[in-house]
C-alpha cells in the first residue's frame, strides 16, 4: 500500500488544485533531465523540471503480480531537451523515468508515483510518444546463455575473447558519393570481398551523427567501388567525405568461427547440438549407424 506523506494528503483531501506531474529521465550515458506538465520550471532533488517541453502523460495501468504495467508519455521534438536526432540514434533506449505528483505551490510536497523505463518511441512529425514500461518488464528479458548452437556474444566484446584481433576486421575511410538516405559508396577495400560487411556494422566517425553505429544489410562491389546500404535512414543526412568506420559481420556460425576469425576457444554456442531434424528422425533400413552403438549427430 502506498504511503502518501501527512502534508501532501492533508492537500489532497482540501480539495486543491494545485498538482502537477513530474517526470526525470536518466540514460544510459549519465545525462539527466527533468520534465513538467506545469506551466512553469519546478526544482527540487537537484534537478531543474522544465516546463517548456509540452509533455503530457496519458493515464497510467497498474497491475498485481508481475504483468508489466505502465503509460505514456507525449511531447514536442525540442532541440534543449528532446531532440529528433537524439532519439534515432538510440540516446533516449532503456532510460530509466521516475514520475512524481508535486503540489507546484510547494514543491516539497511530492509523492514518488513509479519508477520504470522508455520503450518504444514512435515519432510523428514534430512530436512523440514515449512508452513508459514498469520495472515488471525486466522479468520478461532473457537471462544466462541459451542452450543453442549459435554464438552468442557480439563480434568483438568480451564474451567473443581477446584472441580475436578486431582491428584487422575494421577499416576506416571517407564517403565518396551517396545514392539516396541508406546508401553510400566508399574506395575498394582490399582484402574484403564482396559481402564481407553484410550484417557487418558502420560507425560514423565524424560529423553531426559522430559515434553513431549502424547495422549495414548490404555490401557489394559495383565498378570498382565499394555499395554500401544501412539497414535504417541515419538521423542526419549522409554526405560525401564523412570518415566511416565498417567492421565485419559474423554470422555467428562455429564454421565462421573456426576458419574466418580462427576463434574457437571463444565460442559461445553448442555446435555438436542436434537440430530439430534429428531429434525428430527416425531409423531407415539401410542407414549406417544403425548397430546399436551411440548415436553421431
Amino acid at each position: 500500500m502506498r504511503s502518501i506523506p501527512p502534508d501532501l494528503a492533508a492537500e489532497l483531501a482540501s480539495g486543491a488544485t494545485t498538482l502537477c506531474r513530474c517526470w526525470k529521465a536518466m540514460r544510459r550515458d549519465g545525462s539527466t533531465f527533468g520534465f513538467t506538465d506545469h506551466d512553469r520550471d519546478l526544482v527540487f532533488n537537484g534537478v531543474q523540471f522544465k516546463a517548456s517541453t509540452g509533455l503530457e502523460a496519458s493515464e497510467a495501468a497498474a497491475t498485481i503480480g508481475f504483468a508489466v504495467g505502465g503509460g505514456e508519455v507525449a511531447g514536442a521534438l525540442t532541440s534543449e531537451a528532446i531532440s529528433e536526432a537524439d532519439i534515432a540514434s538510440g540516446k533516449w533506449d532503456g532510460a530509466s523515468v521516475e514520475t512524481w505528483l508535486v503540489d507546484w505551490s510547494a514543491p516539497t510536497r511530492r509523492l514518488l508515483l513509479d519508477s520504470g523505463q522508455i520503450g518504444d518511441i514512435q515519432r510523428s512529425g514534430e512530436t512523440f510518444t514515449a512508452e513508459v514500461r514498469s520495472l515488471a518488464h525486466l522479468f520478461d528479458q532473457e537471462k544466462g546463455r541459451r542452450y543453442e548452437g549459435l554464438c552468442s556474444a557480439e563480434l568483438g566484446d568480451v564474451q567473443c575473447g581477446a584472441v580475436l584481433d578486431i582491428a584487422s576486421r575494421r577499416v576506416q575511410l571517407a564517403v565518396l558519393s551517396v545514392s539516396d538516405s541508406t546508401s553510400l559508396s566508399v574506395a575498394g577495400l582490399p582484402g574484403f570481398p564482396a559481402g564481407s560487411f553484410s550484417g557487418g556494422k558502420i560507425l560514423f566517425v565524424d560529423g553531426p551523427d559522430a559515434g553513431l553505429e549502424v547495422p549495414v544489410m548490404s555490401h557489394a562491389k559495383v565498378g570498382g567501388l565499394e555499395s554500401i546500404t544501412l539497414w535504417s535512414e541515419p538521423p542526419n543526412p549522409l554526405g560525401a567525405g564523412r570518415l566511416v568506420r565498417l567492421t565485419v559481420s559474423c554470422d555467428k556460425r562455429f564454421a565462421t568461427c573456426r576458419d574466418l576469425f580462427v576463434n574457437t576457444a571463444n565460442f559461445r554456442g553448442f555446435p555438436h547440438l542436434p537440430g530439430n531434424d534429428f531429434l525428430i528422425g527416425y531409423a531407415r533400413q539401410g542407414e549406417p549407424g544403425q548397430d546399436g552403438g551411440a548415436a553421431v549427430s
